[in-house]
């Protein structure tokens, strides 16, 4: 057997169903040898674009998403959106073709130090050394990615390991079974007048209403790059500095928490690293008066509005998608520096992706080809800025090539605006330059893609050119001009 039958075999025996991938010299042998493993080939149009599917699969799915990229410049192209899924503690492996390990030191073409490069990114990385071990090596990365904190894994195969013919060993699910995380010791609160749980990236893909039903206490996700200033929490920054005890459920005290700044000097904090077996806590009416502050907007939203022939206000646009998002399993993909706040703010569903506290942009795309993929029968929505569209425009091939019928709604006010609003508050009016881009018609260049493509300048075509495209029945790009607007500040 070749060692990328044993590859690919050994992805299938795990449940992998499929492989984000772009191709390339090194990995040929496993597109080949994918075939009769029964893996489906999702052939991206850059290697990030891979990572950031599998990102978007691991967090939907809370199994590993494979992307799969040839060597050198393909696996270096890659790399940079393993930060993204390492921030937001998504279960991933890349696996990188690599130059043969008999040509190293010699100039192999595309020869590179891999594992090192991806090293500082990932959870673990390293480079194959047999066709031997190669179910060992898979077994591992896969493992790696879901133990413990859930983060990328990076293994590169070199080509020989990949065309060596070697006896080895079937692959079995057990090679693949992760053992259960130790519960922490239960928490008693008793005592406490104002007590939270916040949980991290990874904790919120767990039933959090289940423990906040159960114990009384305040439960709050927090993954956003824009920490206690997270518009999707209303007044998050006063609750924290309320709170008499903190309970951190895989939360690291990091910038988003102004490194534990964020609370009052005499709060107690308590860190946990694995989901709690018991928290005893007296209930009390703390849990109300959270749950109305997460979840206070300005009154003037509800009636704000804009002239009907000009570029729409952000919360207009929102409001018009809410009702695309209305549906059961429905998916909210948010991307984007000003624009995806807006999302954020104003639009909830029953399962979101968002940029994560890496504060990257460009995923989008990627993100919602992915959510189609896990969730077939959802209605996935990606909210985007065009600065974002650009990083990935031509992975709308790819969601046409493979049926992937979400909608991308592009918040479009021609700039930089996360950049430009820094600009503004730090240097003037007069020195707020070099951000700007074109209003460029993004949805045309969707449907130049294959996709269904409408460009929106006036508020009042909005309404319609949604619903022609939640009906259009391929994906979908609804372009919107909108107003030039900071992020919400509470």
């Amino acid at each position: 057997m070749r060692g990328a039958d044993i590859v690919a075999r050994s992805l299938a025996a795990a449940g992998t169903r499929h492989l984000f991938a772009l191709s390339g010299n090194h990995v040929m042998p496993v597109f080949d040898a994918a075939l009769d493993a029964g893996l489906s080939l999702i052939h991206v149009r850059h290697e990030a674009a891979a990572v950031h599917m599998a990102d978007a699969w691991g967090r939907l799915t809370g199994e590993p998403g494979i992307a799969l990229v040839t060597g050198g410049p393909g696996h270096a192209n890659a790399v940079g959106a393993l930060y993204t899924a390492l921030a937001s503690e998504s279960p991933l492996v890349l696996i990188s073709g690599h130059a043969p390990l008999g040509e190293l030191g010699k100039g192999a073409f595309q020869e590179m130090s891999q594992a090192a490069m991806a090293a500082p990114v990932t959870k673990a990385s390293w480079t194959a050394q047999s066709a031997d071990t190669l179910v060992d090596d898979i077994a591992r990365a896969w493992r790696a990615a879901k133990s413990g904190t859930p983060g990328p894994v990076h293994l590169s195969i070199p080509n020989d390991v990949l065309d060596a013919t070697v006896d080895a060993r079937a692959p079995a699910l057990a090679d693949f079974a992760v053992s259960q995380e130790e519960a922490d010791h239960g928490f008693s609160l008793d005592g406490a007048k104002r007590p939270l749980i916040i949980a991290g990236p990874a904790m919120m893909r767990k039933d959090l209403r289940q423990l906040e039903a159960a114990t009384g206490v305040p439960v709050i996700g927090m993954e956003s790059p824009r920490g206690v200033n997270d518009p999707s929490l209303g007044r998050l920054a006063e609750v924290l500095k309320l709170a008499d005890v903190v309970l951190l459920l895989g939360k690291r005290r990091d910038f988003t928490l102004k490194f534990g700044q964020a609370f009052a000097p005499d709060c107690r904090v308590i860190d946990v690293h694995a989901f709690p077996r018991n928290v005893s806590l007296r209930k009390s009416g703390w849990l109300d008066e959270v749950r109305a502050a997460l979840r206070y907007r300005p009154a003037q939203w509800s009636s704000l509005k804009s002239n009907p022939d000009g570029p729409a206000h952000p919360v207009e646009l929102c409001r018009e998608v809410h009702k695309l998002l209305n549906a059961p399993g429905a998916v909210l993909v948010s991307d984007g520096g000003e624009f995806g706040q807006w999302a954020q703010a104003c639009l909830s569903a029953p399962r979101r992706i968002i940029n994560g506290p890496a504060g990257s942009i460009g995923s989008a795309l990627p993100f919602a080809a992915a959510a189609k993929l896990a969730h077939p029968d959802a209605a996935v929505i990606a909210m985007l800025g065009d600065g974002t569209f650009g990083f990935h425009a031509s992975e709308i091939d790819t969601a046409v090539r493979y049926g992937l019928d979400y909608i991308a709604v592009v918040g479009n006010d021609a700039t930089w605006n996360a950049e430009y609003q820094i600009q503004l508050r730090a240097y003037g009016q007069e020195r707020a330059k070099g951000c700007e881009l074109l209003p460029t018609r993004y949805g045309a260049v969707a449907a130049a893609l294959g996709a269904h493509g409408e460009d929106v300048s006036r508020l009042k075509d909005l309404e319609g050119a949604l619903r022609r495209a939640a009906a259009a029945g391929k994906p979908a790009c609804v372009n919107v001009m909108i107003q030039r607007v900071p992020a919400p500040r509470y």
